[in-house]
């Protein structure tokens, strides 16, 4: 069987996390999104893969390659232009790319699978299949029940007694949604979908294809199905994914590293005493990471590869990524943190350049920088101010930036 997962997006309300990482890349403990979808699809007879990139489209390339190492055959996708040596991303939609893969190869001759490279799932996708098959669909959509409050962020759809979608609502407001069934961005389809998507424009299908279809009476429909579906479309989603995934509540997830003690998973290269820190699970910490004597940690808690946690640090409730140095004066709780930029959940962000503390967090591979007498003496001045982030805004608040992503 053969799939296409869509992969082009810029990932605009996860940044800062998507602003040097596409948003299919971004990890689940150690592993790309994509990467899990990748498996997923080959456990359930998919052989046959293609992936749309266009925004930072090589990070995508060069990590997959040709798919011998997952059991499939992946082929790419580029959605954009090369000019004066530089690409530019030019991406077609999620319709616009399936025309295009199309009139390159006509990849898709049989019923075809596609799905979103940004949200983890645990779909029967043979299931879904024989569904299709058997209502004799143009287009099924995998469907998932939500709270009615939560409508507001999907695509809703109605359905008639039989399954058959008559409208659809995009992103209702709760007192005005017909239904809390909403579009998981999961499709089966044949390969005559591919007339309803006119030539050379970018052109979306949960926007425009699917609406014109139910409008015209065609036999598109709508199976709900009893699976995990995890989008990780904002900041907030992705903190909570990692937060469930660390705390080992996602059976699809395995927690790399070795288990040193209940709840503590510990890779390869990796310098850590737990005896002579103050830890309390759970957490992962990734292979050749350094954690000083002394440091405190406390669960739930990711450490990603080749950080260094300074003596006198504090974390609680955090994602640090790879290659991370966090300072021993630093104090943070609830934070996703890099050497380049620090956020909230909420996507409040900090650069830590900008603000002159990268002797608070910086790039691990870098000199470390020593803290000047002035700095010291304000540290000594502010013992009992909040956490890390709020002491970056009061430090030098005219070049400290946030923005609600």
């Amino acid at each position: 069987m053969k799939a296409l997962i869509l992969a082009a997006g810029k990932g605009t309300r996860l940044m800062p996390l998507s602003r040097d990482c596409p948003k299919p890349m971004l990890p689940i403990l150690d592993k790309p999104v994509l990467e899990c979808l990748i498996e997923h699809l080959a456990s359930q007879g998919v052989d046959q893969i293609i992936i749309n990139t266009s925004y930072l489209s090589d990070e995508i390339e060069n990590y997959f390659s040709s798919g011998r190492r997952w059991g499939v055959q992946l082929a790419f996708s580029y959605e954009g232009y090369e000019e004066a040596g530089q690409l530019h991303d030019e991406p077609l939609g999620s319709a616009g790319t399936i025309r295009r893969i199309q009139q390159h190869s006509g990849f898709f001759d049989d019923t075809f699978i596609v799905l979103c490279g940004d949200a983890l799932l645990d779909l029967d996708l043979r299931a879904l299949v024989a569904a299709h098959h058997q209502s004799n669909a143009l287009a099924t959509l995998a469907l998932s029940r939500v709270d009615p409050e939560k409508v507001a962020q999907y695509g809703v759809a109605v359905l008639d007694d039989l399954g058959r979608i008559m409208s659809f609502q995009e992103k209702p407001k709760p007192a005005e949604a017909l239904s809390n069934l909403v579009n998981t961005g999961v499709y089966v389809f044949e390969p005559e979908i591919i007339k309803y998507i006119p030539e050379q424009t970018p052109y979306d299908l949960g926007s425009e294809v699917f609406p014109a279809l139910a409008h015209d009476g065609q036999a598109i429909y709508g199976v709900e199905m009893d699976f995990n579906w995890i989008d990780i479309g904002r900041v907030a989603d992705y903190y909570s994914v990692q937060i469930s995934a660390i705390n080992g509540d996602l059976p699809y997830i395995t927690r790399p590293g070795k288990e040193i003690m209940p709840g503590i998973f510990v890779g390869a290269n990796t310098r850590f005493n737990p005896l002579r820190c103050h830890i309390q699970g759970p957490m992962v910490i990734a292979d050749s990471v350094t954690i000083e004597d002394g440091a405190n940690l406390i669960g739930p808690l990711y450490i990603g590869r080749g950080s260094v946690i300074e003596r006198g640090a504090h974390i609680e409730q955090s994602l640090i990524f790879e290659y991370t140095r966090v300072g021993a004066q630093a104090m943070l709780s609830k934070m996703l943190a890099s050497g380049r930029w620090c956020a909230q959940p909420d996507g409040l962000t900090v650069d830590p350049q900008q603000t002159g503390i990268s002797w608070i967090l910086a790039d691990s591979r870098t000199p470390n920088k020593k803290i000047h007498q002035q700095e010291q003496f304000f540290l000594e001045q502010i013992n009992d101010l909040p956490p890390t982030i709020e002491l970056m805004k009061r430090m030098n608040r005219e070049y400290a930036y946030s923005r609600p992503w």
